[in-house]
């Protein structure tokens, strides 16, 4: 499993190959390992490779580089998830380009059942700070609370959600060697205990303009729903909002004052139909489906053999993890789309399973 590992690093550091590319090298041969083990004529004659990425690849030998991480992520009780690990962000996996590995260090869930995304400006209003707080002081404990970690509304949500006694997690673009900004140590300290820190980059990667765009796909990508609560119309947060709609994720702008700049952006979101308009955390989980509502549970379920036999099929599947992708579920239960989907939407009507924003299934 180590030596697997050291490939698996070693194959994010060789230059000019991005995650597409990783994993259609890994889904190839299979694992890290064998792709370095491969032949150049056998990298090359892989589909859209050549002899390009062939000859970064075997002319790649800083392994070295790799052991230095390994003893680094060893020393500070470091995760490293691989994309092709259980405890790797499930989510992700339905984004074309999301990364090859995590590095992680905390005690979150990154799979819990619910997920959302809070962003924002750096310099936010007290309606800004406002909303935020409310939004977590409303929202059940189950939920998963993502941000960024920067300054104004990124910090606010972590800061509610600890005070609230949610899991929180900050994701960053840089490694976890250092913190940006240094401000936040404290706070980040505390979310170790009650969240953690999560980065694709390795130790010595500075916090660069070119690094937040990366970290703003996986802000966007591990959610169930992202929440847009101020923002100008040009910014990092302008650019998490778009990802995740084009990830199809569920995508909510706080309105604002339209000669406020920090609202410009909610609203064009809003005014573009990319956001549903966010008034209260009543409504959006009603919105997303998470209300409590009076459902039977699973072991009171003695009705089972009235179930026709590709719903009871999709039942026992279902009981093996608490999450499916709708495409693994497709593949584990083996029906045709429009069986599948007819049995989907009968265990839906009868609350046996709900259906998840980012296209995730599970029992009631």
């Amino acid at each position: 499993m180590q030596a697997e590992l050291l490939y698996q690093i070693a194959l994010t550091m060789i230059p000019d190959i991005g995650p597409i590319t990783r994993k259609k090298l890994i889904g190839h041969f299979g694992a890290a390992s064998a792709v370095f083990k491969a032949t150049r004529n056998e990298i090359a004659a892989v589909e859209n490779m050549g002899e390009r990425i062939a000859h970064q690849i075997k002319n790649w030998n800083n392994f070295s580089l790799a052991e230095k991480e390994m003893k680094f992520i060893e020393q500070h009780q470091i995760q490293v998830l691989f994309f092709t690990h259980p405890n790797f962000p499930q989510r992700l996996l339905n984004c074309p380009d999301h990364p090859t590995l995590l590095y992680f260090k905390g005690n979150a869930n990154l799979n819990a059942e619910k997920v959302i995304s809070i962003i924002g400006t750096r310099s936010n209003s007290i309606y800004g700070k406002q909303v935020t707080e409310q939004l977590i002081h409303s929202i059940p404990p189950d939920v998963l609370v993502i941000s960024g970690l920067a300054f104004g509304i990124d910090a606010i949500a972590h800061r509610a959600a600890l005070n609230n006694n949610l899991s929180t997690v900050g994701v960053l673009a840089h490694g976890l060697d250092d913190l940006y900004p240094s401000q936040h140590r404290s706070l980040a300290k505390e979310m170790l205990n009650k969240g953690g820190l999560l980065t694709e980059f390795t130790q010595h990667t500075l916090a660069n303009k070119y690094n937040f765009p990366r970290r703003n796909r996986i802000v966007a990508g591990m959610a169930d729903a992202t929440i847009v609560i101020e923002t100008a119309v040009k910014g990092g947060s302008m650019i998490t909002a778009d990802l995740a709609f084009h990830y199809n994720r569920e995508l909510f702008a706080v309105p604002g004052r339209i000669n406020d700049e920090r609202s410009k952006g909610c609203l064009q979101l809003i005014q573009q139909n990319k956001a549903i308009v966010y008034t209260n955390a009543t409504a959006f989980m009603e919105t997303m489906g998470w209300e409590n509502k009076q459902q039977t549970p699973l072991q009171q379920l003695s009705f089972f053999a009235t179930l026709t036999e590709e719903e009871q099929l999709i039942v026992q599947v279902l009981k093996e993890k608490d999450l499916f992708t709708v495409d693994e579920l497709y593949k584990r239960v083996g029906l045709n789309s429009s069986r599948m989907a007819a049995a989907l939407l009968s265990l839906e009507i009868q609350h046996i399973i709900h259906i998840i924003p980012g296209k995730m299934v599970a029992l009631s």
